[in-house]
């Protein structure tokens, strides 16, 4: 459920903030989203024709999604699919565009895709290169790690993924991809509705969670995001980033969509020029200025989470060694930024957004 919350009262909003501190459990997530071991999948679909369609509103097509239950024995659900997304979408950028599963509620019943009912699918983007798998793999560790630090994410589940063109005869394609949480799904699994603005403004969010987003964001390298307005061609807030609370407050915003940051150093992803930086590589942070000690009193909770997120990673079958060993080396930059105070105070901040 989306409640619109247009405008809104920073008196409301501030006064409606203990609501998260009182609220420590989230709910458990769907079946789907309940483990972590990879789950092969067989979607047979008009692979040919769906990608000819890349319009902001595609068509879906009917196909059909097969997998082997927790007894061993095969499931077959109808799905309709269609292509998703904006960038990756370009037919310069992804000959294999990220996708969309609608689900017939009926059918899901009593099986693993039990409450789905609309999931994003984020595939492999090019069948020409190995590399943009790896992309995939990396993206999917990205969100695993959000997790490690906050119930308010999206959780994921990676999937080995067969796609047979119902409509060509061409060999069917196994790669890897993963399942994002709906919307909709994680907002209530944390006791809040997706919240639907134009904009919203720093001091109307959350504090803490809005500095432990700003903080992953430079964790990762990633600048493409804005939780605070309304992008190009949208007419709701906001970019790469969903705002969830209740009417009366609080707004948190959760990130999502990570394919532009530096530790996964996508050939198409590029920094606005604004940032000052060549490449996203470089780490440039872009949050907004507020009292030093109140974002330093959240660079604990990172130095908790390393040896679980290097375990992480180490853990993860299908990825490279080399680029394991260069996205831990990345991290370890991160942490020797917010465990020196100098290069804390020079690459944080002084390079936030807005007045000190």
């Amino acid at each position: 459920m989306r409640t619109l919350v247009f405008p809104i009262s920073v008196g409301a909003l501030l006064l409606a903030t203990p609501l998260l501190r009182a609220q420590t459990d989230s709910l458990a997530p769907a079946p789907l989203f309940q483990t972590q071991n990879v789950l092969a999948i067989v979607v047979e679909a008009p692979f040919n024709t769906i990608f000819r369609d890349r319009g902001d509103e595609s068509t879906y097509r009917d196909g059909l999604l097969r997998y082997d239950g927790a007894d061993g024995s095969p499931v077959t659900l109808d799905v309709q699919v269609r292509t998703r997304g904006r960038f990756r979408l370009q037919r310069r950028t992804c000959n294999f565009p990220p996708l969309q599963l609608n689900f017939k509620k009926s059918q899901v019943e009593n099986t693993l895709f039990h409450g789905q009912d609309k999931l994003k699918l984020v595939t492999h983007c090019q069948d020409r290169s190995d590399r943009y798998e790896q992309f995939a793999l990396q993206e999917y560790l990205i969100y695993r790690t959000y997790s490690l630090f906050t119930d308010l994410s999206f959780r994921v589940r990676l999937l080995r993924m067969t796609y047979v063109d119902s409509e060509d005869d061409r060999d069917p394609i196994t790669k890897y991809a993963f399942f994002i949480e709906a919307e909709d799904a994680m907002a209530a699994r944390n006791g809040w509705e997706v919240l639907t603005v134009r904009q919203v403004l720093p001091d109307q969010m959350d504090q803490e969670q809005l500095i432990l987003f700003e903080l992953f964001q430079f964790f990762m390298g990633n600048t493409d995001w804005d939780p605070f307005h309304t992008e190009g061609g949208r007419e709701y807030c906001c970019h790469n980033t969903v705002l969830v609370g209740t009417m009366a407050g609080p707004v948190l915003p959760v990130a999502y969509d990570f394919d532009w940051s530096g530790v996964i150093a996508a050939p198409y992803a590029k920094p606005a020029q604004v940032l000052g930086i060549r490449s996203v590589r470089q780490r440039r942070y872009w949050g907004v200025c507020r009292p030093e000690e109140d974002v330093a009193a959240v660079f604990p909770r990172f130095n908790e989470q390393r040896e679980a997120i290097y375990a992480l990673h180490r853990g993860q079958e299908g990825l490279d060694p080399k680029r394991l060993e260069d996205m831990l080396e990345y991290y370890d930059d991160f942490y020797e930024i917010i465990n020196d105070a100098r290069k804390a105070d020079r690459e944080i901040f002084r390079r936030c957004r807005g007045p000190r």
